[in-house]
Order: C-alpha cells, then sequence, then structure tokens
C-alpha cells in the first residue's frame, strides 16, 4: 500500500515535471519568436531612418533637389505615413480632380494583373463609355504592398479602399482611381489605408507634388517629376507628372507607376488615344532588368480649367502641341526612371537602324538592352562588341552580318561584318568610362529604326533584390 503511494507520488512529480518542462518549451519558443519579430521591426526601422542597416545609395543620376513644378488649376494633392510596410514614412497618397475632369488609363498586360489594375481598367472602360463620373474624382496610391496575387482578399482590399476614399471626399465610386506598389503576394492592409483617408483628404493642397511623388517610392532612390508649360491658342497649358519605379521595369505598356495631370481641356477619347500614343517612345521604350510588372500603372487627367481651347480629337495643331508636351513629360519620367534603375551608374541610349521595319528595330534594340552579358560589360567599363552582335543575333529578326556595322558615340567600331579598320580598343574603353553611353548598330537590311533606354547591371542590382522582402 505505502509502495503504491510512493508510486502516485513519484508519477505525479514526474508528470508536473513533464508539464513544466513543456511550457518552459513553449516560452522558449515564443521568446525566439518575439526576439525574431523584435529584430524585423528593428530592422524595417533602421531601414528607414538609415540605422545599422545599410541604406540605399542614392543614385549618381540623382537630381540635387525635387523640380519645382507649377500648380495645375484643378488639382490638389496630399500624402500620408499609413505604416502599409513601414513605420515612419510617406506611404500614401492621393490626387484630388476637379468636377468635370477627363482621364485617361494605360496599364500592364501582365497576365498577372493586380486588383487595383483590375479596378482602374473597370472605370477607363465605362468611362469612354458614358463619360466622366459627376462630381470630383480621386486618385489614391500606396506603395509597400502590390495588393496582387491576394485572390478575393485583394478584390474586397479594393472595394473598402475605394468606398472610404469616397467617403472621405465626396467622390462618386465610378470616380475613385486605385494603384498599389510594393511587396507582391501578401494581402494589403486596408484598414490602415482606409483609415488615412480622413487625413489624405484634409491635407489636400496644390503644392503638396513632391509628398505625392516620395509616397510612391519603394526601391526608388530619389522622387521623380516633370512638367511642360505649352500655349495653344494663345493660352498657356501646364502638364505636370510624379513617375515611381527602380526595378522590375520592361514595361509592357508604361511603367510601374505614373500619374500626369493638365489643365487642359480634353475629351476622353481624344486623350486616351494621345496618352497610348505617347508610351511608344517613352515608358514602352525602357528597360532595367526586362520584368514586367503586375503593377504597371499610367493615369492622365485634363482638368479643364484652362483658357485655352477644348481638344476633341487627336489630330489638328493644338492637338499635336499638346500631344507633343505630353510626350516629353512621360519621356521624361521615364529616363528618370532608368537613371535610378536598381544599382545603375550607366545612362545608355540603344539606337538600331536599318532594319525591316520599326517593330523589327526596336525588338532588336530590346534585344541588346536586355543583355545581361552586355549590361555587365557596360557596369565593367568593358567595350566588348562581341556582347553586341551575339544580342543581335539572338533578337530573331533579319540582319545582313556582312553590313552589321556598331558605333559607340561617334566611334566606328565594326563594319561591314568585321571590326572597323580605324578602330582601337582604347578609344572603346576610353568612351565606357562615360556616365551616359550611346550605342548605335545598323542591320543593312531596311529602313526600319527603334531605340530604347536601359541602365548597366551592377552587384548592387543583386544586393538589393537579394534584400528586398528582409
Amino acid at each position: 500500500m505505502a509502495k503504491d503511494k510512493t508510486g502516485k507520488k513519484a508519477r505525479r512529480k514526474a508528470a508536473e515535471e513533464q508539464g513544466l518542462a513543456a511550457i518552459a518549451a513553449r516560452l522558449e519558443a515564443l521568446d525566439g519568436r518575439l526576439a525574431r519579430l523584435e529584430a524585423a521591426l528593428g530592422a524595417g526601422a533602421q531601414a528607414e531612418t538609415g540605422g545599422a542597416k545599410k541604406k540605399a545609395a542614392l543614385s549618381p543620376f540623382a537630381p540635387a533637389a525635387f523640380p519645382a513644378l507649377p500648380p495645375v488649376e484643378g488639382a490638389r494633392f496630399s500624402a500620408v505615413a499609413a505604416g502599409v510596410r513601414y513605420a515612419g514614412r510617406l506611404d500614401v497618397m492621393m490626387i484630388e480632380l476637379a468636377p468635370g475632369s477627363a482621364v485617361a488609363g494605360v496599364f500592364t498586360r501582365s497576365a498577372t494583373r493586380s486588383a487595383p489594375v483590375l479596378w482602374c481598367e473597370a472605370r477607363r472602360d465605362e468611362a469612354l463609355r458614358k463619360g466622366p463620373p459627376r462630381g470630383r474624382q480621386v486618385i489614391v496610391v500606396n506603395s509597400g504592398n502590390a495588393n496582387a496575387f491576394t485572390g478575393r482578399a485583394g478584390d474586397e482590399a479594393v472595394r473598402q479602399v475605394a468606398a472610404a476614399a469616397a467617403e472621405a471626399t465626396g467622390a462618386p465610386l465610378g470616380g475613385v482611381w486605385l494603384a498599389s506598389t510594393g511587396v507582391i503576394g501578401e494581402p494589403l492592409p486596408a484598414r490602415r489605408v482606409c483609415d488615412a483617408m480622413e487625413a489624405l483628404a484634409q491635407g489636400l493642397a496644390p503644392e503638396r507634388i513632391e509628398d505625392a511623388a516620395r509616397a510612391i517610392m519603394t526601391t526608388d532612390t530619389f522622387p521623380k517629376g516633370a512638367a511642360r508649360i505649352v500655349r495653344i491658342g494663345g493660352a498657356p497649358v501646364t502638364i505636370v507628372g510624379i513617375a515611381k519605379g527602380s526595378g522590375m521595369i520592361a514595361p509592357n505598356m508604361a511603367t510601374m507607376l505614373g500619374f500626369v495631370v493638365t489643365d487642359a481641356a480634353v475629351d476622353p477619347q481624344a486623350l486616351q488615344q494621345m496618352t497610348a500614343a505617347a508610351l511608344d517612345d517613352s515608358f514602352n521604350a525602357i528597360t532595367v532588368d526586362s520584368d514586367t510588372s503586375t503593377s504597371d500603372t499610367v493615369l492622365v487627367a485634363a482638368t479643364g480649367h484652362a483658357a485655352a481651347p477644348r481638344i476633341d480629337q487627336p489630330r489638328g495643331t493644338h492637338a499635336r502641341a499638346f500631344a507633343r508636351a505630353l510626350a516629353e513629360v512621360m519621356q521624361d519620367l521615364a529616363h528618370q526612371i532608368v537613371k535610378d534603375g536598381e544599382g545603375a551608374t550607366k545612362f545608355v541610349r540603344v539606337e538600331v537602324t536599318g532594319a525591316r521595319s520599326a517593330k523589327a528595330a526596336r525588338r532588336v534594340a530590346r534585344a541588346i538592352a536586355d543583355s545581361p552579358l552586355v549590361k555587365t560589360a557596360l557596369a565593367g567599363e568593358d567595350p566588348n562588341w562581341g556582347r553586341i552582335v551575339a544580342a543581335v543575333g539572338k533578337a530573331g529578326e533579319e540582319a545582313d552580318r556582312d553590313k552589321l556595322s556598331i558605333r559607340f558615340g561617334d566611334i566606328l567600331v565594326a563594319q561591314d561584318g568585321q571590326v572597323a579598320p580605324g578602330y582601337r580598343e582604347e578609344d572603346g574603353a576610353a568612351y565606357m568610362k562615360r556616365a551616359e553611353l550611346e550605342i548605335s548598330v545598323d542591320l543593312g537590311v531596311g529602313r526600319g529604326r527603334g531605340r530604347i533606354w536601359t541602365c548597366d547591371l551592377t552587384k548592387r542590382y543583386i544586393e538589393i533584390n537579394a534584400d528586398y522582402r528582409s
């Protein structure tokens, strides 16, 4: 009997010890998890405040300051820190457009388009069928999260954000345009964005465009802005734009994100056509790394507040003047994106002539601009023109080997299918030390021409993208 009691006590004590051990193990696991979370939060804070984690180096092409952009009648801007991904940085912006504004939109052709892109495509198509919605319109953009590949939750997040924006500003739901940029595949913290709407609406001001440009940055090292003023019918028309983009840039439409606002009065159909036409030599003519984003969006809004004559057709004297200025703003923004390419130290124009068609020329130019071997040679300042020959050959377009010529700037490197008689390697090497370069190739088979702007591929690009979610 005494042995039974002793045995029960021993077993109870052993069970208690096992229970305590299990609790201790759970506490240890929780302590470890807490430590990892604290470390992650600390790393995020350091990234934002320039702490121990390496801060992104400013692009060598970064301007000394954000450009002084003129205000646009009928447009106001704001931005807040909503904590979408990191604390203490601007990450949601709003553009308010006056009633009657026309909005054109062009978007990525990716098969995995984000929920905000699908929302905007529907808004654009509806506006082209029925005309602009009544009342003011707003554009709301967040950085830090792309809301892409997030299923029904992504669609619901879009509806919540749009409803919150409409309520805060008085805009109709059909007049709310959305865009998101950042990490793909993570649910958007919609409540944080929605909670920021009142502050966004209250902070709207014509001069806050720089804040808006900063709020849409991800791996960008500087905010991007451009402007043109053009006279139409004797009256000044202002066009301003902001954009973001640094990596995942090989648009099949536009860029990562771009927003252009003008006080011109333009018919919605005409604005859509002019916006689409301006893409070919701007956002569709750049590449950083050959990857097309799920979120590419360009919106162009015309408030109609200028005293200039209304543009009802995409052709005509007034339309041509406006279209040229619009294309200049879009090309300026596109070039800034390449100059801020992740880790870039070179800005490169690739020009192809003598192709069978303009389409063939652009395809060959893109093959050269996207070639990792060409881009790494540029980074190493190596005039390795053989890599350009290889890129031309793989492009899948007709080229006459025995008529092919290559130039670095004004330096004739190859001619009639071989190295040019007067070419000196030291001349090519000296040219490659420049920050801005031009590579010209003539295929010798036709009159088609095309051009692409690109940058080099450096070790820093690998570091940025290896640590992107860290």
